[in-house]
């Protein structure tokens, strides 16, 4: 298993969470891609999108049936403008390359808002630390492990 993917499962392990680190055998850098590997609805999939914030980091675990509306997002947290990040602000931020960006393990605390959307599953798919790895929440778990905030990012 990659090192950042070991590093996430020691983490899930850590916070308690139920779900351990699965490796696709193709990358799942997409949330389309992902749901067809595992075989469940693209809403099901937590993406991990990573936005500069006036200049800070702000993690957004959004439906993969979504787009996030920057605007609003903005509005929720008080910035100024919000704007896709970098791939090196996200690997500078996260440690973890874009595609595979997990909701935790980075190497400072990250502001993060999780889409309220994602509460209809009983079971959802977040990014594992690299392309290759996934790992099964839920949505009351991922609030819990990742200590972020519910919010409607749509």
């Amino acid at each position: 298993m990659h090192a950042n993917a070991e590093h996430v499962a020691k983490i899930l392990l850590d916070r308690g969470a139920t779900g351990v680190i699965v490796e696709l055998p193709d990358s799942a850098r997409t949330a389309q891609a992902a749901a067809e590997q595992l075989g469940c609805e693209v809403g099901a999939i937590a993406n991990s999108l990573l936005f500069d914030a006036d200049g800070a980091p702000l993690l957004v675990l959004t439906s993969g049936a979504h787009r996030v509306d920057t605007a609003k997002v903005a509005s929720l947290v008080g910035a100024a403008k919000v704007k896709r990040a970098s791939p090196e602000f996200v690997r500078e931020s996260t440690g973890q390359p874009i595609g595979g960006v997990a909701p935790l393990g980075h190497p400072a605390p990250i502001r993060t808002l999780v889409d309220v959307w994602l509460e209809k599953y009983d079971q959802v798919w977040a990014a594992g630390g690299h392309p290759h790895t996934v790992f099964p929440t839920s949505y009351e778990e991922l609030l819990r492990i990742t200590g972020g905030a519910p919010a409607e990012v749509e």
